[in-house]
């Protein structure tokens, strides 16, 4: 449906995720991974969504001046708030396992902000959910490390693998906000720019 009113326009994903690309394609959406290096940097004053803002509006930076008229650029960004501190992404496994060990049996947020461009429209839309663990035992944490791949998400879990399964007690607001994407924001945005153009 959504494809069908985007049927003159052309969208570039910005994003090797392949969660995020999934959630794409269950949208309908027709689409063109691209990809460029972006240093995640973000300014130090910066708390909770700014930051997840921030770095989503980056990532679309180097490809502004490329943009054509019929085309719409998505860029995203995920982060973990957890006792007003952005968790992002590990960089081993021994921060994979700390990560996770402090969020054990506690509750913190899974932010995901998501900026749509055009040449002429930009908005950057954002959800907050939260999620809370079960007491984790040093096995089951070392276990979901060594066995999944961490490194590539931020806070070191996927929600949708083993550690979820075993370990979410409750979760407040979108489910696939916390893979990686608003897929009800997105849908929505998208719908603007088809009805605005």
């Amino acid at each position: 449906m959504l494809n069908q009113k985007l049927k003159d326009r052309h969208i570039i994903l910005a994003s090797g995720s392949p969660r995020r690309q999934q959630f794409f394609r269950d949208l309908g959406l027709d689409f063109e991974v691209r990809l460029k290096d972006t240093k995640e940097d973000y300014p130090k004053h910066l708390l909770h969504y700014q930051i997840s803002d921030h770095i989503a509006e980056l990532k679309a930076i180097p490809f502004i001046d490329q943009l054509k008229p019929h085309e719409i650029l998505v860029t995203s960004d995920t982060i973990v708030w957890y006792k007003s501190k952005a968790l992002g992404k590990p960089q081993n496994n021994d921060e994979a396992y700390a990560m996770l060990a402090s969020l054990s049996n506690d509750t913190h947020e899974v932010i995901t902000s998501v900026s749509i461009r055009t040449k002429n429209f930009q908005k950057t839309v954002n959800a907050v959910t939260k999620v809370t663990f079960k007491e984790f035992t040093d096995d089951e944490i070392w276990h979901y490390v060594n066995t999944y791949a961490p490194l590539d998400k931020a806070g070191s879990y996927g929600i949708q693998e083993w550690i979820g399964q075993i370990g979410v007690i409750s979760i407040e607001g979108s489910f696939f906000n916390v893979v990686g994407m608003p897929t009800h924001l997105v849908y929505e945005t998208l719908n603007t720019i088809a009805d605005q153009f």
